[in-house]
């Protein structure tokens, strides 16, 4: 697909969010089954609906702006919710993992950031006066799983691998 204008490009990115959204409803789940540290499963539940919530803000834009948004995978996501079954099948539950869940949960949310920081931006030079706000919601949620994953790490989460890392 060729991309020719600003409005294709915005179309596009939302389209390749999308993509990433209904991926991580699905993965979403099983990162909360593969956590031990229960404040971690209940990080990864509640944004599971945190996500649900922005897929509908997506088609809410859709809507107000009156786009058609494009069949595409976003293959960004598709990696990095691969690199999140690796983690599960490659360390043993406990500490270990849950940093390294943290770890991989912190490159999706960065990820997001950078997609909502750019139609953020794109909507404003379009003049999408009713989407940017429903845009600006989305990333300031995404900001905020990123401090609560930090803040999950920082409060014993990576102090627990390290100790049991050493014991092993």
């Amino acid at each position: 697909m060729t991309i020719k204008t600003i409005e294709e490009l915005f179309v596009h990115e939302l389209s390749d969010i999308y993509s990433a959204e209904k991926q991580l409803t699905k993965a979403l789940p099983r990162l909360a089954r593969a956590a031990d540290n229960p404040a971690l499963a209940d990080g990864f539940t509640t944004h599971l609906a945190e996500t649900e919530g922005q897929i509908e803000r997506i088609d809410r834009i859709v809507e107000v702006l009156d786009i058609r948004l494009k069949r595409i995978k976003c293959a960004a996501m598709e990696g990095l919710v691969e690199e999140g079954k690796e983690i599960i099948d490659s360390i043993d539950a406990g500490p270990l993992r849950d940093a390294a869940l943290i770890g991989g949960a912190q490159k999706v949310e960065h990820y997001e950031i950078a997609a909502y920081g750019t139609l953020a931006a794109l909507a404003k030079q379009l003049g999408y006066k009713q989407a940017l706000p429903l845009i600006l919601e989305t990333l300031e949620e995404e900001k905020a799983t990123d401090a609560k994953l930090t803040l999950l790490a920082e409060q014993g989460g990576n102090q627990r691998a390290a100790r049991e890392s050493r014991a092993a």
